[in-house]
């Protein structure tokens, strides 16, 4: 399990789940950027690279922090789908989430609960297409915040090199890191009530 966080007092941490087959240590550049601007940030490793393997995972990490006092989940494809699920069946503790080329499944739809939420997703996205993201709309809540990053595809919401399937960006790696990391630090900013 990989933390990051700068030295102050932190109210709320956010836990983010690693995509299919991808180390946590690939998401190391964007945990640190939402740290510099005050938040905890954990991103665990898990069973297999596969959090399909262990959605609960944020209930071990919760008990190691028991004085932070809000929550938020998120995850990038794969990963996201997982915190959304672990986000629907813990509503009384999670207080938001961050979805990086991801969205949550009609069987854990989230359009009722009341939760800070941002979809954030890339144009060139070959995986998680955009289509897909529209169609998700209806399992977030109404003010959910829908991210789009004009020539951002699947592989550079971390650093681990080209994917299978995906469509080459025409954005940036930095300024693709800059847009998801401003999203989702707006997400937490809201929980933290700022």
């Amino acid at each position: 399990m990989r933390v990051f966080r700068r030295i102050l007092l932190v109210f709320v941490l956010v836990l983010f789940y690693p995509g299919g087959k991808v180390q946590p240590e690939a998401y190391a550049p964007y945990a640190a950027a939402i740290a510099e601007q005050g938040y905890l940030v954990v991103v665990p490793a898990m069973p297999l690279q596969l959090a399909v393997f262990a959605p609960g995972t944020a209930s071990a990490v919760f008990e190691q922090f028991p004085d932070i006092t809000q929550w938020a989940v998120g995850g990038h494809s794969l990963g996201g789908a997982m915190a959304a699920t672990f986000a629907r069946a813990n509503l009384d503790r999670v207080d938001g989430l961050v979805l990086w080329a991801s969205f949550a499944q009609a069987s854990d739809s989230l359009a009722e609960a009341d939760l800070a939420v941002a979809s954030v997703y890339g144009t060139l996205d070959g995986l998680a297409t955009v289509e897909d993201i529209e169609a998700s709309r209806v399992t977030l809540p109404p003010d959910a915040a829908f991210v789009a990053i004009e020539g951002g595809n699947h592989a550079q919401f971390g650093w681990y090199g080209a994917q299978a399937g995906d469509n080459p960006a025409t954005v940036s790696h930095a300024e693709q890191m800059a847009q998801t990391v401003a999203a989702t630090v707006a997400v937490l900013s809201a929980i933290a009530g700022g």
